[in-house]
């Protein structure tokens, strides 16, 4: 191992690193990064190590799967570096900083990494603001303002309707506890200067939103073209304000809105990419959350399904691509697919039945998956993966990001998300 100080913190390397000056001894500090190869665009920016093989592929979708990251375990592994073998090997160091979580990984392609060795956990309460305050919108700031009194400061909320705000910071500031005035968050209204003032911003402008009784069949997808335009001046908004807070789109689709963020934010006046805007894992796609409890909805009513409450996950996009595995460690393809088809058309039987599916997503993907994310628990959420917004279960820890590693992915279950992750690419 190569050990490095970059300006007080220690940097690690499975090979000699040139322009970082001579090597040191590793610092006696909590946390520690490894520098890691990547794309400068579609590589990662940084997360936590919790495998050792992430080391050398911790930018695809084997970083999901222990079975299939490379072992320092089973042979001699080694890379050529200017025409030259290196070994590489792990020390005990390394290895203890993995199982401590205190190991995160750094893309040193992407321009503007060493601003990640100087970014510190976020940690008390924080700011919530909120764009768009319609039927989905004004769902989520309910569900927020009733349960984040533990972890939200305030919540500031803006939209065109000057009308709509002024009702809901009414409303709003007329829920509470009988002579325990402080334990919700204070809603007040912002203006669009001041969104980006915040630790956490949540996306929830749409339109475009084919009504009930229409004809089409994608809903997500006929939005996107109109909902990527407002995403695009949003994130360059935040790249002017220098936002370091965390981006949540929560509007449809939710995957390819998250990713049009990321892209746009990072170029400049002229379209090209510099990296100067927000880090990929500083945004995050909120829909698979509602997914997730669509198909514990199914699973509670049919015996068969049954075993995806205690053994099932959920993976990709909000929507076409999705996939529900029934178990992981008793996996059935059958079934499967069959809770798969109810969850990805359950929001069709809503508007069958006449309404628009709303309010399980604002609580499910919005409000409760958002509040788990600011306390740093395991939620659903699309997180930048093999050059996505890939959904999977997913947390935010003091040395990053860190996706649920399982012991192994049946072969089948694998080539679905793998699809999801194609799917994906072919819409950005």
């Amino acid at each position: 191992m190569y050990y490095y100080n970059v300006n007080g913190a220690t940097l690690v390397s499975l090979v000699p690193l040139e322009g970082f000056g001579p090597q040191t001894e590793p610092a006696n500090s909590w946390r520690m990064f490894a520098a890691v190869p990547g794309d400068p665009v579609l590589g990662r920016g940084s997360f936590r190590v919790s495998h050792p093989g992430q080391l050398l592929a911790g930018h695809g979708l084997e970083a999901l799967d222990a079975s299939r990251l490379p072992s320092f375990d089973d042979g001699p592994t080694s890379a050529v570096v200017n025409g030259e073998v290196i070994p590489l090997e792990l020390d005990e160091t390394v290895r203890q900083a993995i199982d401590d979580g205190r190991l995160t990984a750094v893309n040193t392609a992407r321009p503007g990494w060493e601003e990640t060795i100087h970014r510190s956990f976020r940690s008390g309460k924080q700011r919530v603001n909120i764009l768009a305050i319609g039927d989905v919108g004004s769902t989520l700031l309910t569900g927020l303002k009733l349960l984040g009194g533990d972890t939200i400061s305030s919540i500031g909320i803006c939209d065109l309707s000057d009308q709509i705000t002024a009702r809901w910071e009414f409303e709003m500031g007329q829920i509470s506890l009988p002579w325990q005035y402080d334990v919700f968050p204070e809603v007040e209204v912002v203006s669009p200067d001041d969104l980006f003032d915040c630790d956490m911003f949540v996306f929830v402008a749409s339109k475009g939103i084919p009504p009930v009784g229409s004809q089409v069949k994608d809903v997500r997808m006929a939005q996107f073209e109109a909902n990527a335009g407002i995403v695009k001046h949003y994130a360059r908004m935040a790249r002017e304000k220098q936002f370091k807070g965390l981006w949540c789109a929560v509007s449809d689709p939710v995957d390819p809105l998250a990713k049009t963020a990321y892209l746009e934010s990072n170029k400049d006046e002229n379209g090209v990419f510099d990296g100067k805007g927000l880090r990929p894992e500083q945004v995050q796609g909120f829909g698979l959350g509602v997914m997730n409890a669509r198909a514990a909805y199914f699973a509670k009513r049919d015996p068969k399904l049954a075993s995806f409450l205690s053994e099932g996950r959920s993976f990709g996009p909000h929507g076409t691509g999705l996939f529900i595995a029934n178990s992981i460690a008793n996996y059935d393809e059958e079934l499967s697919q069959e809770l798969t088809h109810l969850t990805v058309t359950a929001n069709l039987k809503m508007r069958e039945i006449g309404f628009k599916p709303y309010v399980a997503p604002a609580l499910s993907s919005g409000a409760l998956s958002l509040l788990l994310t600011l306390r740093g628990e395991w939620h659903c959420g699309s997180v930048f993966l093999d050059g996505v917004y890939m959904g999977v279960k997913n947390r935010y820890t003091p040395a990053g990001v860190e996706t649920e590693l399982l012991p192994h992915i049946p072969d089948p279950l694998f080539t679905h998300i793998q699809e999801a992750a194609e799917h994906l690419k072919s819409i950005i």
